[in-house]
């Protein structure tokens, strides 16, 4: 996996060319914002040689590449598909696809309001700590995280406990449910301190499009894509992915439960 990708046969010629695998990044493929490890990287290596490989995450690019990748390989050389920000930023075979704006799509306004009402509520939210970067704007959506994302892996793990009896996350998105009914927004709950704003719509099924369009640009015609990840539970952010009538769905407990089902199902 460490190669270059010229070293994978073409897609059109992978022995299960008409299938693809599909990852979740946190908790799927790497623990939450942490490293690949070595043996994940080798099954996928492995897996590449039989069908296409690609991931989807919320996160930008940036973070997938310190996750995924190293100083010195670009994470999108070690996936055919590489889907930062559920596919509004894409890759295939290295190579940038049509990307989307949601501060372009919501209007600078109607941004200012939702983030002016996040900051107000996270400031009269009484939690054990918190940090810093408490919006994170991307391309295609914001993250917002109560504790902030500037948490330490410890800080991080304490107030994921914290969230399950308390329900901080979710009672924020009830929040801003109902202040801005209007909108046509998603909220998503991911990871272990925060969850993502997005249109309805661009959820992680967003990249499913890029899937399907191979079909006029190598001739492969994806008819079974499967989908891996940790939160397949309806609020989750695999949720909507998951479930679609497209992809094959497959829930997983960690990198190491993803590594034995691809075992599994690939023989690998």
């Amino acid at each position: 996996m460490t190669q270059a990708a010229g070293v994978y046969p073409p897609l059109e010629e992978r022995p299960l060319k008409e299938t693809i695998c599909l990852f979740d990044v946190d908790e799927t493929l790497t623990p939450a914002r942490q490293g690949v490890s070595p043996q994940m990287l080798q099954l996928l290596s492995a897996l590449r040689h039989k069908c296409a490989v690609g991931f989807v995450g919320g996160s930008n690019l940036i973070k997938q590449q310190e996750q995924l990748g190293t100083p010195a390989i670009n994470v999108t050389s070690l996936f055919d598909f590489c889907f930062a920000e559920n596919g509004l930023t894409a890759f295939r075979l290295g190579a940038p696809l049509a990307n989307a704006s949601f501060i372009g799509w919501l209007g600078e306004e109607k941004y200012k309001q939702l983030v002016n009402f996040c900051l107000r509520y996270i400031s009269e939210i009484d939690i054990p700590i918190k940090r810093g970067t408490f919006v994170e704007f991307r391309n295609g959506m914001i993250n917002i995280s109560p504790i902030g994302r500037n948490a330490s892996i410890p800080e991080r793990l304490a107030f994921e406990a914290y969230d399950k009896t308390h329900n901080i996350r979710t009672q924020f998105v009830s929040a801003l449910k109902e202040r801005f009914p209007d909108l046509g927004l998603t909220y998503s709950i991911g990871g272990q301190i925060s969850f993502d704003v997005f249109p309805t719509g661009w959820d992680k099924t967003y990249c499913l499009q890029h899937i399907q369009n191979e079909k006029s640009i190598s001739g492969v015609d994806y008819k079974t894509i499967h989908f891996f990840g940790d939160k397949t539970y309806k609020g989750g952010n695999d949720y909507e992915i998951f479930i679609d009538g497209r992809t094959v769905g497959h829930s997983v407990e960690g990198p190491e439960d993803t590594m034995r089902q691809l075992r599994e199902l690939f023989d690998l």
